[in-house]
């Protein structure tokens, strides 16, 4: 499928063209497990039956099943309505792209396929926007039209603010992105327990963690990490000048250098090490999605990463006797549930 472009000329021709290419095709394959990968809050009881491997054992009857000597759940009337919040961090550093994408067209490509398939369904969506500070808050909404307003708010962010004047013999002042602020605001902005989507390349002032497991204890969290490969590993290109897209900070480098390729690469590994045991600390899912990847891809890892944790979900506390009963020796397993999680 080819890539989306970086640079469309309004949000609804963007919009069009990821419906033809990405939405249509991805919402075939959430049709069937839409009970799954989007669950609402309210339930009503309906019926019971025998329980079935990928059933929610939290649903289980423990009364019924001790009477009947096999495990039965509960069966209820879900209402699919949900809320879905997109925290969007829009700081300078997401501007970078070796290619022709950007980690903000990433970005924009992903929010506007998943508000959409999510709008699609009745489902409201919010965004809390951020780039050198919180700028602004959009309502969670249904509809086209309110997705086509969530990526014209991400066009139309703040101009970055000049950096702080440098006084004579100290350091350059520094400007860093403060992701702890967003999910601060976020943990006080949204009181119903909702899906969020945190989208960042999470470079970022430290502490963010902390705030990001406080709000994944209220909520259902996934972290989708941007990135672009530039960043992980040097090309040789000779002498070049790099920038920060923050601080505006400028280093004169000779990519020519084996030694200063291999440390760049040294401190990526070990950015990248610290990330990921951030993430892991804050314990969310975490999806990765780089500036040269394939979108429609890129979702199938998403899909298949809820479908995984719904599985962890029904499995998790039945008693061992109970388990081995209602666990079928075989059972089917789609195609695109062996995409790789990241």
């Amino acid at each position: 499928m080819p890539q989306v472009a970086a640079t469309v000329a309004t949000p609804d021709q963007l919009l069009r063209q990821l419906e033809w290419t990405v939405i249509r095709r991805l919402d075939g394959l959430l049709q069937g497990d839409y009970r799954t990968l989007w669950r609402g809050a309210g339930l009503d009881l309906a019926d019971l039956r025998v329980y079935q491997h990928g059933d929610d054992v939290r649903h289980i009857d423990w009364n019924v099943t001790a009477r009947l000597n096999e495990p039965h759940v509960r069966q209820f009337t879900e209402d699919r309505e949900l809320s879905a919040w997109f925290l969007l961090d829009l700081s300078g550093s997401i501007d970078f792209g070796s290619n022709d994408r950007t980690k903000l067209a990433v970005s924009e490509g992903f929010v506007a396929v998943l508000a959409r398939l999510l709008t699609r369904h009745g489902n409201r969506v919010g965004a809390l926007l951020y780039s050198h500070r919180v700028d602004g808050m959009l309502p969670a909404r249904t509809g086209r039209n309110h997705v086509l307003e969530l990526i014209q708010r991400m066009r139309q962010r703040p101009a970055p603010q000049p950096a702080p004047r440098r006084r004579k013999g100290a350091a350059a002042p520094a400007r860093q992105t403060v992701l702890a602020d967003l999910l601060k605001s976020a943990d006080t902005l949204i009181r119903r327990r909702s899906m969020i989507f945190v989208v960042s390349d999470f470079i970022s002032a430290p502490g963010w963690e902390d705030a990001l497991g406080r709000l994944a204890r209220r909520h259902e969290v996934l972290a989708v990490r941007l990135y672009d490969p530039l960043e992980l590993k040097l090309p040789d290109v000779g002498l070049v000048t790099i920038e920060d897209a923050e601080s505006g900070e400028q280093l004169f480098v000779d990519t020519n250098d084996p030694a200063f390729r291999e440390r760049f690469a040294a401190l990526a590994t070990q950015h990248e090490a610290a990330l990921r045991a951030a993430l892991g600390r804050a314990q969310v899912d975490t999806l990765e999605l780089a500036t040269d990847d394939d979108l429609f891809e890129s979702l199938l890892r998403f899909v298949a990463l809820r479908r995984q944790r719904a599985r962890q979900r029904s499995g998790a506390h039945m008693p061992a006797h109970l388990r081995s009963a209602a666990t079928p020796v075989n059972h089917a397993v789609e195609a695109h549930d062996e995409v790789p999680v990241a």
